[in-house]
């Protein structure tokens, strides 16, 4: 028994050896000459003590043992800013960590803006190496080629040049990052497809069904624009499969169905709640977007729409609607109730899930708490201005302004402003508020709280005085229009 538990200690740790060696590491003295060895590169500029780095490290690992297989091959290469590779970091300008750059034989080609986990970043990077549209030559590359990657593709046919095929490779180079394209004048292909000039878009073998079609021929313009809109439309077909990399491809009006989604160990089991929902799906084409998610994929967003765990296989169905508000189908799954739920997203009669904590009792100290369930009363409709911040209650930088914040709002009790603050992780917030770190504020004034201002200004009081005073809609009592003390102030 100790004997094969060694054994298998042995082949994982050779499994995690042979993915952390498929990563090349350069220094000063190596760099220039090893990274020209590669037609393109992916490099990332590290720290060793760099939390992000740590959490990018195994995404890294494994798509580099994908990459390194890839015809052509794709090097992912790691550089330590703080040792041996000081002189390369500056070289590249680089300033945070981790920073990763595009090299193509050896000279930088771009910054790196894809997706940090590992199926993401070997699908950005195929997506760089090569032609943007694959030319096939014969039906086997088309197999081939359709069977590589189980997404959409989507294949130009053309006997000769036209301006069909122009507009086709424009948007190729245009779309490569996400999507596969290739091009075919082969004879046979032609005649296999009944067509002469035409692009069609090739469903996933493993996403075909009986309510759309396998594969579906576009017939517009030959305008680059139009055919990104055709792609961007029937891409994920009916019901997409949504994922970490892609989530963003889905538009609201939008129905997500979280469960056991895994088309490698059980995709007979993943389509069997997939054809149920796209049952639904069919009845309101054109008009909302479905998709499927693996629950331990998206845990983080399932707790943002306050659903507890559950032990049921069935699905769970969230939805947004257009104006990005939240709804939880409460009914277990069914085909009847998911068409209920969508009906009832439409027609309005739905409550949307807020997350938010309890509305305060009283509201009696300078500075205004506001909620999601009270974000509305206290500051869209107060008819005041308000300058709001949102925190979390771990922020550092937070901790720091709130006796700031308070001593503002002690100054401005008597004033037509509000000084409002509420804690964006416990709750939803509006989405006319961009928060994407802490603490953010913002400025709404009372004749424009659909178009609050981000607050860049410093964080002292007097800082926040001198705008508060410049941008209140009414001259403040206690300061003219640059911030300064009225005399009836200062005399007091």
């Amino acid at each position: 028994m100790y004997f094969f538990k060694l054994l298998a200690l042995c082949l994982l740790y050779h499994t995690c050896l042979a993915k952390e060696e498929d990563v090349l590491e350069f220094s000063d003295s190596d760099f220039d000459s090893r990274i020209a060895e590669h037609e393109t590169a992916l490099v990332m500029f590290y720290a060793p003590w760099c939390g992000h780095c740590k959490r990018l490290k195994p995404e890294y690992a494994k798509a580099a043992e994908d990459l390194i297989r890839n015809d052509p091959p794709v090097g992912l290469v790691k550089v330590d800013c703080t040792e041996a590779g000081k002189e390369t970091c500056n070289k590249y300008s680089v300033s945070g960590y981790p920073t990763l750059k595009i090299f193509r034989n050896g000279e930088l080609s771009q910054d790196y803006n894809g997706p940090r986990e590992a199926a993401g970043i070997v699908k950005y990077m195929k997506a760089q190496v090569g032609p943007s549209s694959k030319e096939l030559k014969t039906a086997e590359c088309l197999e081939k080629f359709l069977a590589a990657e189980k997404e959409s593709a989507v294949v130009g046919f053309f006997e000769k040049e036209s301006d069909l095929k122009a507009a086709f490779l424009k948007i190729a180079d245009r779309l490569r990052e996400k999507v596969r394209f290739a091009h075919t004048s082969f004879k046979e292909l032609l005649d296999k497809e009944k067509v002469k000039d035409a692009i069609i878009l090739f469903r996933p073998v493993h996403l075909h069904n009986k309510f759309e079609e396998k594969s579906i021929r576009y017939h517009g313009k030959a305008d680059a624009d139009e055919i990104n809109e055709f792609i961007t439309k029937q891409f994920h077909g009916l019901v997409g499969h949504r994922k970490p990399d892609n989530k963003q491809e889905f538009q609201n009006p939008l129905v997500i169905a979280f469960y056991s989604v895994d088309y490698v160990k059980n995709p007979k089991g993943t389509n069997y709640w997939r054809n149920r929902i796209l049952k639904v799906a069919k009845g309101f084409k054109g008009k909302v977007t479905f998709a499927i998610s693996a629950t331990d994929e998206f845990q983080h967003e399932i707790n943002e729409f306050g659903i507890e765990f559950s032990k049921s296989d069935k699905p769970i169905v969230v939805a947004r609607d257009a104006k990005n508000q939240k709804f939880v189908m409460k009914d277990e799954f069914s085909v009847e109730a998911l068409e209920l739920f969508v009906n009832d997203i439409l027609d309005g009669s739905l409550e949307p899930y807020l997350k938010s904590e309890a509305i305060p009792e009283s509201q009696n100290e300078p500075v205004k708490v506001a909620v999601a369930k009270n974000f509305d009363e206290l500051v869209v409709n107060s008819g005041r201005d308000t300058l709001i911040e949102f925190y979390a209650p771990w922020c550092g930088h937070c901790k720091k302004l709130a006796p700031v914040y308070d001593e503002l709002g002690e100054k401005l009790k008597d004033e037509d402003v509000d000084i409002v603050k509420m804690g964006a992780t416990a709750n939803d917030v509006p989405s006319s508020y961009d928060v994407r770190g802490f603490p953010t504020l913002y400025w709404a004034g009372k004749d424009s709280k659909d178009a609050p201002q981000r607050y860049e200004g410093g964080r002292e009081v007097d800082d926040f005085i001198k705008y508060i005073a410049k941008h209140a809609t009414n001259e403040l009592k206690g300061y003219d229009r640059e911030g300064n003390p009225k005399s009836e102030k200062t005399e007091l």
